[in-house]
């Protein structure tokens, strides 16, 4: 087991890095520092989207604060944007300090998943390149219906299984839950 703490505002989509070989990499280590405990120096005020309560009331950080900046980062990753925003550094750390996120969910393009989890193949997605305009379209259109399903084939008949094969299907499940389980 490994374990370390990056402890401060390393944790944010500026310092993370992704190898060619797929592996990710936390960069800056130990740069910006709180100056004082009550005030937060002009090399952390960039990062203050990313910093904890803590960090914000009063520069603290520690394994807890990199979970927390690391929330913070996935949250953009999902919605295309942070969860708080402000004209100064300091209305950003207030908000950290005092307001709740909003679920993800108001921003993630439902629509976009809807279409990739149809349970016809004709009605997803064709290609990468067709979500990914879709994809890009949710971030600068959030609110926008460019999302199209195609319509449920009029032709499209119910597929009756049998009880052999609902109970071949549940076997099947319940032999990968056993090897799921740890011994």
């Amino acid at each position: 087991d490994f374990y370390f703490s990056i402890c401060g505002d390393d944790v944010k989509p500026q310092n993370i890095i992704i190898s060619t070989d797929g592996k990710v990499k936390v960069t800056d280590f130990g740069i910006a520092r709180v100056a004082t405990s009550n005030t937060i120096s002009s090399n952390v005020m960039g990062s203050v989207h990313y910093s904890s309560p803590g960090q914000a009331r009063g520069g603290y950080s520690d394994y807890k604060s990199d979970i927390y900046s690391l929330g913070i980062t996935m949250y953009e990753m999902l919605t295309g944007h942070v969860p708080f925003d402000g004209d100064t550094s300091v209305a950003i750390a207030l908000k950290h300090l005092q307001e709740e996120i909003q679920s993800p969910r108001k921003y993630v393009p439902v629509q976009i998943i809807y279409k990739c989890t149809q349970k016809s193949p004709d009605r997803r997605y064709s290609d990468m390149e067709e979500l990914i305009s879709d994809l890009k379209e949710s971030l600068v259109n959030p609110e926008g219906d460019f999302v199209k399903i195609a319509p449920l084939d009029s032709r499209a008949h119910t597929v009756i299984v049998s009880q052999d094969e609902l109970n071949k299907i549940k076997e099947g499940r319940n032999e990968m839950q056993q090897a799921e389980e740890p011994y």
